[in-house]
């Protein structure tokens, strides 16, 4: 079982999440966040003043899968969001120790789905 949090482009949600529709991958979590990686941010200008905008929007999307839906699902992820630009994100996996689920107590794969 594997933990796949993406952080992407606001605008590139609609994109990742019917590519992962189409993969078959249907259940995840969806946060907004802030951030900042190779982009660094911009100026602004608000009447006059100079202000450095160096926290971005970003999504950041969680996803529990089992090890056959890990390729897949990075997979549609990239296609969705990738716009060649800087900024297009990064997607972070790691290993679950353990998931339950709350409704029926099941354990391990099962209550992945």
């Amino acid at each position: 079982m594997k933990l796949i949090t993406a952080m992407i482009q606001p605008h590139k949600l609609q994109d990742v999440k019917d590519a992962l529709f189409k993969a078959n991958v249907t259940k995840m979590t969806v946060s907004n966040a802030l951030g900042c990686g190779q982009q660094r941010g911009y100026d602004e200008s608000y009447r006059g003043v100079v202000h450095e905008v160096n926290l971005l929007k970003k999504v950041r999307i969680e996803i529990a899968v089992n090890e056959e839906f890990v390729e897949p699902t990075i997979n549609a992820i990239i296609s969705g969001a990738r716009t060649g630009n800087i900024g297009d994100g990064k997607i972070f996996i790691t290993e679950l120790a353990e998931v339950i689920r709350i409704r029926t107590g099941e354990k391990g794969k099962p209550a992945v789905g």
